[in-house]
């Protein structure tokens, strides 16, 4: 397919999405393209905030794979949002081993301070709280991601209202 054909079909991304995605296919075989899907669908992320089904099938046309695939890779992995979430997302592995050492001790009292269940935002938009997979910090339980870049590590109720505290701070001050 030739980028003008794909921009047709992506119409809902930007040009400087599309010229990303092309980086990112250029640094594979043009037999294997489909490689660059992680790439295209964090690409979708920074711009819209989230993947949506059409962006889904955007991806699906831009790499020439079927929208299966493309939602496969974006359902398996929790760092995709297949909706809109809050500014701040917390991921807190429940995975056994976070679960033996306070995972959902962290996970609970973190519902009950932000008045959500799991999966939910609070109404103002500022937190999204999700379960996660294993984070590979077994050791460092309970641990927690913000907004798939910074983990924290040894969360106990003390340093998750800690956290919940700067981060509502940080925003009073930016406004």
């Amino acid at each position: 397919m030739t980028l003008e054909k794909n921009t047709l079909k992506a119409a809902a991304l930007s040009a400087q999405a599309l010229t990303r995605f092309a980086r990112e296919v250029a640094k594979y075989p043009t037999d294997q393209k489909q490689s660059a899907v992680m790439a295209c669908l964090t690409i979708v992320q920074e711009e819209c905030g989230f993947v949506s089904a059409d962006n889904e099938i955007a991806v699906a046309d831009y790499l020439a794979m079927t929208p299966i695939a493309v939602h496969e890779v974006t359902t398996f992995y929790n760092m995709y949002n297949q909706r809109p979430v809050g500014k701040y997302k917390l991921n807190v592995c429940t995975n056994l081993p976070c679960q033996l050492r306070d995972g959902a001790i962290a996970l609970a009292h973190l519902e009950q301070r932000l008045g959500i269940h799991m999966g939910g935002t609070t109404e103002d938009g500022m937190f999204t709280l999700q379960q996660s997979e294993c984070l590979g910090a077994c050791a460092d339980s309970p641990v927690l991601l913000v907004n798939d870049l910074n983990m924290c590590s040894f969360m106990s109720n003390e340093k998750l209202d800690q956290l919940i505290d700067g981060l509502i701070s940080a925003e009073a001050n930016a406004a």
